[in-house]
């Protein structure tokens, strides 16, 4: 999968704060006093490389882990500055909530938090659904002969 680049000054994610802001779930940084809770939901549902990152954005102040709730339920969560400045994810969200906007949600208050914080881009390593971030936020392929600061890595198996 490639990586990609976002703009963080680009007017469609105006649009995409628009589309985000429907969302029914609360978008919040997560708390230090939830680092346990939120890094085994993330490594039940995801992987444990995915987990060790979400560790990695705990130990960032501030925390660099937003995380998707609705009531006292964790639906989801998003990453940035964690396997390097500037990256963003991961993010997952739970597989019974999907197709619900929360991912779109936590992307874009990624995206808000990355450019209050200085960024002008966002790269989006080993990018999974490329259509998805191309379409909300115009994000495009970086052309690279590797496969950027992953290649080579060791890898947990999936959940």
């Amino acid at each position: 999968m490639p990586d990609l680049l976002v703009s963080l000054y680009s007017t469609q994610l105006a649009e995409l704060k628009q589309r985000a802001d429907s969302v029914g779930a609360s978008i919040r940084p997560a708390l230090p006093p939830e680092l346990h809770l939120v890094v085994t939901w993330v490594r039940e549902r995801f992987s444990e490389n995915w987990a060790s990152e979400v560790l990695v954005a705990f130990s960032r102040q501030p925390v660099a882990c937003l995380i998707a709730i609705e009531g006292r339920e964790l639906l989801g969560f998003a990453c940035y500055d964690t396997t390097a400045r500037g990256f963003f994810g991961p993010t997952g969200v739970d597989p019974q909530v999907r197709g619900k906007g929360v991912g779109l949600a936590l992307f874009s208050a990624c995206l808000q938090t990355m450019k209050t914080l200085g960024h002008a881009y966002a790269f989006i390593g080993d990018a999974g659904p490329v259509d998805f971030y191309g379409r909300t936020a115009g994000a495009i392929t970086i052309p690279a002969p590797d496969k950027g600061i992953y290649e080579g890595m060791l890898r947990s198996m999936p959940k």
